[in-house]
């Protein structure tokens, strides 16, 4: 199947931005794997986590970037095994070569979402999205009904993501913002479809001209649509205050809805 227009670009673009990543950057997952438990999540969703019963399971991640939640949460969880799929080739690479490092039992593939075959067909009892994945995907519905393909009858789902009312905001750097009303709404709440070249700055820690980054913005009713005509009935759903994605410290803890925890199940 030939990749979307859009999606071929992020992948060029994410396949950069790891080249250029700082040298700080995932060098702290096997130690901190080792020691500490369910590291790299925050301490709402390690909650959530600890209350589902992972022991002997099989983990499902899609967009799992270099890896380090799905092999936190199989080493945590005492997992039988975890799946993470991304699309950077690299990042897939460097996320394998943890897994053997750490002695875990996790397999990572490179693959774009939508082409994601029956080999993975009720698979997962347990699947987690984290930060900055939902944006990559132009029809959730889509990208659901692969999820839901891949979860066993029964599996759980639990997605940490960025609020989607911080599609309004702009940030510093954006035209429209201002300092003086730092929460005021300047985009669409529907429809946005966002292209980038400014680099991924968590990564890489510095500015660069990068290829272009396409992402959209979806509405909650997008997302819980998308999850709910695919088989997945939302059980629970939390909103918070606080930033988990970099990109909104300044109004971080100010009120305004910034993240989310929803949980499912098929």
């Amino acid at each position: 199947m030939e990749m979307e227009k859009y999606i071929e670009g992020n992948k060029a673009a994410w396949e950069e931005a790891f080249d250029n990543r700082d040298a700080s950057w995932g060098a702290d997952v096997t130690e901190r794997i080792r020691k500490e438990e369910y590291p790299f999540f925050n301490q709402e969703t390690r909650d959530i986590l600890k209350t589902i019963n992972t022991e002997g399971k099989v983990i499902g991640q899609f967009c799992c970037n270099n890896g380090r939640e799905l092999l936190s949460l199989v080493k945590s969880g005492k997992a039988k095994k975890g799946v993470g799929f991304d699309i950077a080739e690299n990042q897939v690479a460097f996320a394998n070569e943890k897994a053997k490092e750490l002695g875990l039992p996790c397999e990572f593939v490179a693959a774009n979402i939508y082409d994601i075959d029956d080999r993975y067909k009720e698979q997962f009892d347990l699947v987690i999205i984290t930060i900055g994945a939902l944006c990559w995907f132009e029809d959730l519905d889509r990208f659901f009904a692969i999820v839901a393909k891949c979860m066993k009858q029964g599996a759980t789902i639990v997605i940490n993501e960025q609020h989607p009312c911080t599609n309004m905001l702009a940030t510093a750097g954006d035209e429209p913002y201002d300092p003086a009303h730092k929460k005021e709404c300047h985009y669409s709440y529907f429809e946005h479809k966002w292209e980038s070249n400014g680099g991924m700055y968590y990564m890489t820690q510095k500015s660069y001209r990068s290829k272009t980054f396409t992402d959209f913005t979806h509405s909650m009713s997008e997302i819980m649509t998308g999850m709910c005509r695919n088989g997945i009935v939302i059980t629970g759903l939390q909103e918070f205050d606080y930033d988990i994605s970099g990109g909104f410290a300044e109004v971080d803890r100010s009120g305004y809805p910034l993240s989310m925890i929803i949980q499912g199940r098929k």
